[in-house]
């Protein structure tokens, strides 16, 4: 099973560190293991840089987006996609973070992806279990002439 935690990158956080998306991991990793007084400075940095989750503007979208799919179902706040045994992911809505949890071949979670990256431009899905990151829309760097 694969579980990812979206969050949403305050604009000028996600533009600064394009590319040096491993500085955004390492910080939510060390807050995971970490305890105490640390913990604590770390839940502040990660407040900090990220942006509250708009939970009904999102509600809204997913299901927008979604409700026309045979395998798509809603469920005690959680929104499912299950496509038999070959491939299943579920998403949760917190208030700092949306929690992805997928199994099987990647086609599910890449339908809750595409969404997701529509919805918003900013946000960073983190696996730490398989030490994976990256931006579900990423920023196009400028360029200056």
């Amino acid at each position: 099973m694969r579980a990812y935690h979206l969050y949403l990158i305050e604009e000028e956080f996600a533009s600064h560190y394009f590319g040096r998306e491993k500085m955004f991991f390492q910080l939510f990793q060390e807050f995971e293991e970490s305890s105490g007084a640390l913990k604590s400075i770390l839940a502040k940095q990660i407040q900090y840089i990220t942006k509250p989750i708009p939970g009904l503007k999102l509600h809204q979208y997913v299901n927008q987006q979604l409700y026309r799919k045979n395998d798509f179902l809603v469920k005690k706040g959680a929104y499912y996609i299950k496509m038999g045994k070959r491939s299943n992911a579920k998403l949760e809505v917190n208030d700092q973070s949306l929690v992805l949890e997928a199994s099987g071949n990647y086609d599910a979670e890449t339908i809750f992806f595409e969404v997701l990256r529509k919805s918003e431009s900013s946000f960073l899905a983190i696996d730490l279990e398989h030490h994976r990151y990256g931006w579900l829309k990423p920023i196009k760097e400028r360029k200056f002439v």
